[in-house]
């Protein structure tokens, strides 16, 4: 089944709103570079649309009722909206949910070293990440130190243009021999992503002398000693802003399109949300997806489920846990995560047929997994029937895929934790070049469209009893 460019039914006016929609994008996607810069920005948006703070609305004893809006942000890593629906609760939402952290590499709590007068970071990369890629490029240092009494310094160093940047070093091409044997996964070890942060030794001082002129450059402008690392979140990210990619300027270039492109056209679907949905809307940004969302912010833990009850306690007048079960059952969920984008130059592990072609639309993945549907979570036909029908009555441009090859391919999102509920859900996101690169490309179309799609899913979705 063959699927026209996206681009080919957009008029005028369609243009202009896909373009001033991408240019939101790209200055969320510059601005939020860890889980803790997405959450403060969606908090910040979510207060400029008329959302309340859940925790408020809890404090203060009132109670929700149709039409009222509410956001909830969990450990600073975590952001929820809800608009609650015309239907009881127990009648499900229709769900929004994507992951906002993404591969990067991590700075150790005890990093700071010196090797023959240069200083460096010592790391951990986070997610699935090719090494080699992550070498002999700027970096830029975000993230947050908790010194010893509570207080927190936030960083944001390599941005600005003035700002300095950081730098793992590579083996130069004429000593290489022995490295260009090696495949591509040895190429650089782990241990290896060592983060050059200074190389100008403090005067008077013998012993490590460039780490000490570092600390002593950390306490003069942040306040910060050395032991205040051990309580510290740095992560290293590809430095600078998201950019236009082409002569058209179709295409965006930029760090953690997996999964912000779509954390970003979801939060936005419920925070642009016009009127009273029928069924309770629901967006979800979550941490940890990309080390198989664990920990106290991963969805596998029971953060979701807890703000759930307690918005249906503030939506009730006596709490109900098997009630809190039916509203989490009959929910309907779009698992807004990237798939793999079509790449002409390595065609070899895709099947074309069933794979996601970068402009034609949102894509949907009924199951993900590798090699036998692996962990999947397989939506059934009856729910992929429902989403086709709100697709095509809001003119969405759609696509279906696979993660490549049924022997090649692999991956997997939040859609199976959270249908361990009971609830529908199926991934619907955009096709990603470049995954996991420090760079990675996407289509100003596909992101249009997701952004349609998921304002069409929330108003139109409908529970199968109905």
């Amino acid at each position: 089944m063959f699927k026209k460019a996206a681009w080919e039914q957009y008029e005028a006016a369609d243009r202009e709103s896909l373009n001033a929609f991408a240019e939101d994008y790209k200055a969320f996607l510059s601005a939020g570079k860890t889980e803790r810069e997405c959450v403060t920005e969606a908090v910040k948006a979510a207060k400029a649309a008329g959302f309340a703070d859940l925790r408020e609305v809890i404090r203060e004893g009132r109670k929700l009722s149709a039409g009222d809006r509410v956001y909830s942000a969990w450990m600073g890593k975590d952001f929820m909206a809800f608009i609650i629906g015309n239907q009881s609760l127990e009648k499900g939402m229709n769900i929004l949910g994507a992951h906002i952290d993404s591969p990067r590499i991590d700075v150790k709590q005890n990093p700071l070293y010196e090797d023959e007068g240069i200083a460096y970071f010592d790391t951990h990369y986070y997610g699935g990440i090719k090494k080699y890629q992550w070498v002999a490029l700027p970096l830029a240092l975000h993230g947050v130190i908790v010194r010893r009494d509570g207080t927190k310094v936030t960083l944001a160093i390599g941005e600005n243009p003035d700002d300095p940047v950081f730098y793992i070093s590579d083996l130069l091409i004429h000593l290489a021999q022995d490295q260009m044997g090696k495949t591509a996964k040895d190429v650089v070890e782990g241990e290896a992503l060592n983060v050059i942060v200074g190389s100008e030794p403090l005067k008077g001082e013998e012993k490590e002398a460039v780490k000490k002129a570092v600390l002593a450059l950390l306490k003069e402008r942040y306040d910060i000693e050395e032991e205040d690392l051990l309580s510290a979140e740095l992560e290293l990210v590809p430095a600078g802003a998201a950019r236009d990619l082409g002569f058209d300027r179709a295409l965006i270039a930029g760090y953690g399109h997996d999964d912000r492109v779509c954390a970003y056209p979801s939060m936005r679907a419920v925070l642009d949300f016009e009127g009273t949905p029928e069924y309770t809307a629901c967006a979800i940004l979550t941490d940890k997806e990309e080390i198989g969302s664990v920990g106290a912010t991963g969805m596998a833990s029971h953060f979701f489920e807890n703000t759930c009850a307690e918005l249906y306690n503030a939506c009730s007048e006596a709490y109900c846990e098997l009630g809190l079960r039916r509203m989490l059952r009959e929910s309907r969920m779009l698992s807004s995560d990237v798939s793999a984008g079509f790449d002409p130059n390595f065609a070899g592990v895709f099947e074309k047929k069933n794979a996601a072609i970068v402009g034609r639309g949102v894509c949907f993945n009924k199951f993900t997994g590798s090699r036998g549907k692996g962990g999947s979570n397989d939506a059934n036909a009856e729910f992929m029937a429902e989403v086709r029908r709100v697709m095509d009555e809001n003119q969405v441009d759609f696509q279906t895929a696979e993660l490549g090859k049924v022997d090649v391919g692999g991956g997997g999102t939040i859609a199976y934790l959270c249908s361990k509920y009971g609830m529908n859900c199926i991934d619907a996101g955009i096709a990603v070049l470049s995954m996991h690169a420090p760079w990675e490309i996407i289509s100003k179309a596909d992101l249009w469209e997701a952004y349609k799609c998921y304002l069409a899913f929330l108003r139109d979705c409908k529970a199968p009893a109905d």
